[in-house]
């Protein structure tokens, strides 16, 4: 392996609750001199103020994260923690640019990313699949995830882009990203990653389609709210379709029923978050008039993330780290169903470095109750 092509990747941790503590206990675990980025997850908990000003003081690469509904690392799933990874390579480039406010991005100023991007590309002259992958974090309550998304990976023909919606310790009340030095609300950051080191973008869900069909005849799309499915209220007839009586429709009732979309040929997760008074449904993402969804069925969260994991390896047979965007969904469902030191023992050896979401992206789409995420291999 040449000096130019190593990757290095060093993952750390801190469960301190000072700020600066904790600051100072990741960039001993983590530090490198010629970082080319720090990614960190950290705990809602936290002072982001405070934490801002630690980071920023004592990191001089650039910085990206955002608050969470809980941290991973390949030690395993924590609540109340910062997390982070430095990455280092000759072989790798980062261009990281913040979007804020959220709620005046189109696709003019994705147009003005995309092209301050293409001025400052260091492998190739033009953007490629091959050579890179884009990362997306954004507010987790802004419900802006699906035109945020779309804008961004119309612009960056066909390069693989994973991401996730920032969390708040399941209290839906504030969420933030870390764009400019600073954690802020209404905001997303994006970064590509352009590398020559191999590179293998991936999602993964562990639901599959029933026979079972609705059709949303009315809904509210910018509040995600759905008011009828099949001409009823929505709860009153989620719930028979179910064969449960509307006062049992719990959030594990549906983490273990989600609703999946079709969209060319493939399904996507489609969450439910709640039951409102009025019996409508809100869901994590944004669902329209008139479609068509299948009520979906678990397949194994486990046996799932060890094929997913398996799969990886045929692709990049070491791979030296793994980012991942896992939904708060699926924490709650390992939790729930006692697999958590199964599921902590599939990435012990894979360098995983993530947090819990509110929201999932992958390429162009917005999803729920799936993992995405991004492997790097060890050399050039």
């Amino acid at each position: 392996m040449s000096a130019e092509s190593k990757f290095e990747a060093k993952t750390g941790v801190s469960f301190a609750r000072d700020e600066e503590q904790a600051v100072q206990e990741l960039y001993n675990q983590i530090y490198q001199p010629d970082a080319e980025i720090v990614l960190f997850f950290c705990s809602s908990r936290y002072d982001t103020d405070r934490l801002g000003k630690a980071l920023k003081t004592r990191f001089s690469c650039p910085l990206m994260g955002c608050t969470t509904a809980g941290e991973i690392t390949s030690a395993g799933y924590h609540e109340g923690s910062l997390v982070g990874v430095s990455l280092a390579s000759k072989a790798l480039k980062v261009h990281l640019r913040p979007i804020c406010p959220l709620d005046n991005f189109s696709v003019r100023q994705a147009e003005d990313i995309a092209r301050s991007i293409r001025e400052d590309l260091r492998f190739s002259s033009s953007f490629s699949s091959d050579l890179m992958f884009g990362i997306l974090l954004v507010d987790g309550l802004s419900m802006l995830e699906e035109q945020t998304i779309s804008f961004i990976h119309s612009q960056f023909e066909g390069i693989g882009i994973i991401g996730g919606s920032a969390g708040d310790d399941l209290k839906f009340e504030n969420t933030k990203v870390y764009a400019d030095g600073r954690f802020i609300s209404n905001a997303a950051v994006f970064a590509l990653f352009e590398t020559t080191l191999p590179f293998y973008v991936f999602r993964t869900q562990h639901f599959q389609p029933t026979d079972l069909k609705l059709v949303i005849t009315e809904a509210e799309p910018a509040n995600r709210r759905v008011l009828e499915i099949n001409g009823a209220p929505a709860a009153r007839e989620y719930a028979e379709i179910l064969g449960v009586k509307p006062e049992e429709l719990t959030p594990m009732v549906f983490s273990n029923h989600p609703v999946m979309l079709s969209i060319g040929g493939e399904n996507y997760v489609r969450s439910i978050q709640k039951v409102n008074e009025d019996e409508s449904l809100s869901f994590y993402c944004a669902i329209d008039n008139g479609l068509v969804l299948t009520v979906a069925e678990g397949i194994g969260l486990v046996n799932n993330l060890e094929a997913q994991l398996q799969k990886i390896k045929s692709h990049i047979s070491r791979p030296k780290l793994i980012i991942g965007c896992d939904c708060i969904l699926r924490r709650l469902e390992i939790q729930e169903k006692a697999i958590m030191s199964d599921v902590s023992q599939l990435i012990k050896d894979c360098n995983f470095i993530g947090f819990s979401t509110y929201g999932e992206q992958y390429n162009a789409i917005h999803v729920n109750q799936t993992l995405t995420g991004v492997a790097i291999g060890e050399s050039a």
